[in-house]
C-alpha cells in the first residue's frame, strides 16, 4: 500500500509522519532542537540541527515503511514560517544561524520605514504589516551584519529561503530552490495579488533578486529525494499555519481553525477575496491550487504553547504539560491572577514589539496552580482578542476547528469556549499541520479526489460550548484588556 510522508518541521521540534491511504498515521518519529537566544529579544536556530533532526526522523519512518513492505508516493513539507536562513549555493552551508519568526531585532529598522510613511506601500502589496516577524527585515539584518554577506549575496552566491526552502534544498542535493505561495507570502516581498516577488518591495528592503526562490503551488513538483534509499518525489510544500487551515478541510469562505502549538495562530478563509483588515490583523494566502489562490484572514499571537515550556523549562513550575490540566482544575474561576505573556512582544491585533510579560493579581494565597491556570487563561484571552478583531472587521468565527499540542487539554478547550463565547470543536487528528501537508501532497499524486474528498475525511472528537453567562464573559475579559494595556509600549 502507498503511503504518505508529511515532514512538519517546527519552532521546538522536527517530525516525520507516515501515513497510509486512509489518513491514518503509520509511523511518527520526532525529536527537539536548540534554541538560542543571544540577546533580549533574539531568537536563533541552527540551520544543520534543524536539518539534521529532520533527516533522522524521515530516516527512522522511512525504515518501518520498508520494513512493512510500504512504498511512499510522495513526500509534502510543512513548517514554521517567517523563519529566515541564507546559505552558500555552492557548499549548502549557512552564513548565520536562521532567525527565527519570534525574533524581534529589527524592531528599530522597521520603526524607521513606518516613520518614513512605507508601511501602507507594504501592507497594500502584502497584506502584512511592518513588523520584525516577516523575512524582509531578517534577510537585511544578515545582509548588513554579517561581514561579506552583501557581496557575496550581490554576486548570486547566496541562497535565501524560509526553512522549508532550506529542507527542499537539503533533500534534492541542491537541485531545487523552490518555495509555495504560501511562504512567500509571509516575506513581505510577495506581491498577493499578482503572485509575485515585487521589484518595489526588493528595493525598499535592499534585497537582491537573485536570492530568492521559485514561487510555486502549495501542491506541485517540488523535485525527487534519494536520500533514503529510494527515489520519493515531493509535491508539496505549506507553510505550517495554512496546513492546518487544510487538515482542518476549512475549504469554504467563513470556517475557521486555531493552533496551538509554540503560538497560537487563528485563520479564517476568505475564498477568492483578499479581505484588507482595518484592525490590525493580516491578509495572507490561504493555499494555492492549480494556480488559483485562496486568501486568509490572519491573527498571529507569538505565546501560546510556549508559555507552558517556560513554566516548565524556564522556571519549573511544572515538570510536563500534561499535569496543567490536572492543576487548573483546582483553582477557582475567580482566583484573580492575569498573566500576558509577552516574552517577544505582542502580536496581533496590538503589534507591540517592545512590551514585555508581566503577571498581575497577586496576593498573599496565591500559588502555582494559581500562575499555570493564570497562564493557561491568557491563550484564551489571546484567541478572544482575535476574535474580537474579525467580529470587528466583518467576519466572526462562531464555530472554530481547534488543534495543536494544547488542545489535548479539555479543561483548556473548555476555557477557550467560555471566553469566546463560540463553540469549539476538537478533530479526531489533532495535529493537523502534518495532515494538511499530507493531503496536499496526496491530492498532487492522486491519492485523494479533490477538495470535497479531503473534507469527507474531518471527523470531530469533541465539541465545547460555553458555560459562562455573558455578563462574566465580558467583565473577565474587560479585566485582562486592563492588564494588556499596562504591559503595552505604543
Amino acid at each position: 500500500m502507498a503511503h504518505l510522508l508529511a515532514l512538519d518541521q517546527g519552532t521546538t521540534s522536527s517530525r516525520a509522519i507516515l501515513f497510509d491511504s486512509e489518513s491514518d498515521s503509520y509511523a511518527i518519529a520526532q525529536e527537539e532542537f536548540s534554541q538560542y537566544y543571544p540577546q533580549d529579544g533574539w531568537v536563533e536556530h541552527d540551520p544543520r540541527e534543524i536539518w539534521e533532526t529532520t533527516r533522522r526522523c524521515c530516516e527512522e519512518v522511512v525504515l518501518d515503511a520498508m520494513k512493512a513492505g510500504h512504498s511512499i508516493a510522495a513526500i509534502g513539507i510543512t513548517n514554521q514560517r517567517e523563519t529566515t536562513i541564507l546559505w552558500d549555493r555552492a557548499t549548502g552551508e549557512p552564513i548565520y544561524n536562521a532567525i527565527v519568526w519570534q525574533d524581534r531585532r529589527t524592531t528599530s529598522y522597521c520603526q524607521s520605514l513606518k516613520q518614513k510613511g512605507l508601511e501602507d506601500v507594504v501592507r497594500a502589496k502584502t497584506g502584512l504589516l511592518l513588523d520584525p516577524y516577516f523575512s524582509a527585515s531578517k534577510i537585511r539584518w544578515l545582509l548588513d551584519n554579517i561581514p561579506g554577506t552583501r557581496a557575496r549575496a550581490e554576486r548570486g552566491e547566496l541562497a535565501f529561503g524560509t526553512v522549508d526552502t532550506f529542507l527542499l534544498w537539503r533533500l534534492t542535493c541542491g537541485e531545487q530552490h523552490k518555495t509555495d505561495a504560501t511562504n512567500a507570502s509571509r516575506t513581505a516581498l510577495f506581491n498577493i495579488h499578482n503572485q509575485a516577488w515585487d521589484e518595489e518591495l526588493l528595493e525598499l528592503f535592499d534585497i537582491p533578486r537573485s536570492l530568492l526562490p521559485q514561487v510555486c503551488d502549495s501542491a506541485d513538483d517540488f523535485g525527487v529525494t534519494t536520500l533514503f534509499g529510494e527515489s520519493i518525489p515531493i509535491r508539496s510544500m505549506v507553510g505550517d499555519q495554512q496546513a492546518a487551515l487544510v487538515g482542518q478541510a476549512c475549504f469554504e469562505s467563513g470556517m475557521a481553525k486555531s493552533t496551538y502549538g509554540t503560538g497560537c495562530f487563528l485563520i479564517l478563509n476568505t475564498g477568492a477575496q483578499a479581505l484588507s483588515s482595518t484592525h490590525q490583523l493580516l491578509t495572507t494566502v490561504g493555499y494555492r491550487i492549480n494556480g488559483e489562490v485562496t486568501y486568509a484572514l490572519e491573527g498571529s499571537i507569538f505565546v501560546a504553547g510556549a508559555v507552558v515550556q517556560w513554566l516548565r523549562d524556564g522556571v519549573g513550575l511544572i515538570d510536563s504539560a500534561s499535569e496543567t490540566e490536572s492543576r487548573a482544575e483546582s483553582v477557582n474561576d475567580d482566583h484573580g491572577v492575569y498573566f500576558v505573556p509577552a516574552f517577544t512582544g505582542l502580536g496581533a491585533p496590538y503589534w507591540d514589539p517592545n512590551a514585555r510579560g508581566a503577571i498581575f493579581g497577586l496576593a498573599r494565597d496565591t500559588g502555582v496552580n494559581e500562575i499555570i491556570t493564570a497562564a493557561l487563561e491568557a491563550v484564551c484571552f489571546q484567541t478572544k482578542d482575535l476574535q474580537r478583531a474579525m467580529e470587528a472587521d466583518g467576519v466572526r468565527p462562531t464555530n472554530l476547528r481547534v488543534d495543536g499540542g494544547m488542545v489535548a487539554n479539555n479543561w483548556v478547550l473548555q476555557r477557550l469556549s467560555d471566553i469566546l463565547g463560540a463553540k469549539v470543536d476538537r478533530p479526531t487528528v489533532i495535529e493537523t499541520t502534518a495532515l494538511g501537508a499530507m493531503y496536499l501532497a496526496g491530492l498532487q499524486v492522486g491519492v485523494f479526489n479533490g477538495l470535497e474528498d479531503i473534507s469527507s475525511r474531518w471527523r470531530c472528537d469533541r465539541q465545547f460550548s460555553p458555560c459562562w453567562r455573558k455578563l462574566k464573559r465580558d467583565e473577565r475579559y474587560e479585566l485582562w484588556l486592563d492588564k494588556v494595556r499596562r504591559v503595552r509600549t505604543e
